[in-house]
């Protein structure tokens, strides 16, 4: 049993039957969640997933940046 993220409505999922990745929705308030992690299981909201990705992603455009400046340098 888990909680939903969004409602806190309790969530019946056997922990033996999903996979890190896979979605659900919450029957109580609709909104579409996701598995991110197993042991204890733990769910956050597509949205959630789709901007911490995001952030990631601009965390690493930045880093490639850095590179190109230091790469200038040696020129």
């Amino acid at each position: 049993m888990v909680l939903c993220p969004e409602c806190d409505a309790e969530i019946d999922v056997d922990e033996g039957d999903v996979d890190e990745g896979d979605s659900l929705s919450c029957d109580e308030c609709g909104t579409e969640l996701k598995v991110i992690g197993l042991s204890p299981l733990e769910l956050a909201t597509e949205e959630e997933e789709e901007e911490d990705e995001d952030e990631e992603s601009l965390d690493d455009d930045d880093d490639d940046d850095d590179e190109d400046e230091e790469d200038e340098d040696w020129k």
